[in-house]
């Protein structure tokens, strides 16, 4: 069994960077100063996938945004934390709350922010666009950039290593 397949088989948990993971990074703000977001419909997928097979996912984000919030209650996400510059704070929290340990959790993120919480996780991935930084430290990197599928791209390959995604496609082709 690959290292990979190893740190995927125990996983109960997803954690997601939001900027540069679930977006492209790019802020964008009207006159008026209000914020926007552009999420990738296939990255929610994944996410629904995940969730639907038993896997939780949870978002820590140093900014905060409204925009955020609502995409986060459409997902059916309802760890969200938001404007935690120190994301360390957030992850432990998270621990304490779901009693996980950090070989249960996976975390994707993409810039030096998010380097101390990707060295405790079990899986730890980042889009193909993340800082060089970044790529060096993780165990597995998406083809795709961040908001354009990478997280739908490694709900993928946590499924698969799971043992999951045949019961995935069984459902999606209507055979079970």
């Amino acid at each position: 069994m690959s290292d990979l397949i190893r740190r995927c088989q125990g996983l109960r948990m997803l954690v997601l960077d939001v900027d540069g993971v679930l977006t492209d990074g790019r802020l964008l703000f009207d006159a008026t100063g209000q914020e926007s977001k552009i999420f990738h419909v296939r990255d929610g997928h994944g996410i629904r996938l995940l969730q639907d097979c038993g896997v939780e996912v949870a978002l820590i984000t140093a900014r905060f945004s409204p925009a955020l919030a609502h995409r986060a209650r459409d997902l059916g996400i309802s760890r969200v934390y938001q404007g935690s510059l120190d994301k360390v704070v957030a992850y432990t929290e998270l621990l304490l709350a779901t009693g996980y340990d950090d070989a249960e959790l996976a975390y994707m993120g993409d810039d030096l922010i998010d380097l101390a919480v990707l060295r405790r996780v079990g899986l730890a991935a980042a889009p193909a666009d993340a800082h060089p930084e970044v790529l060096t430290r993780v165990h597995w990197v998406a083809q795709n950039n961040g908001g354009m599928g990478a997280v739908r791209e490694l709900s993928e390959f946590i499924l698969r290593a799971q043992g999951k995604w045949d019961g995935v496609l069984a459902r999606a082709l209507g055979t079970v």
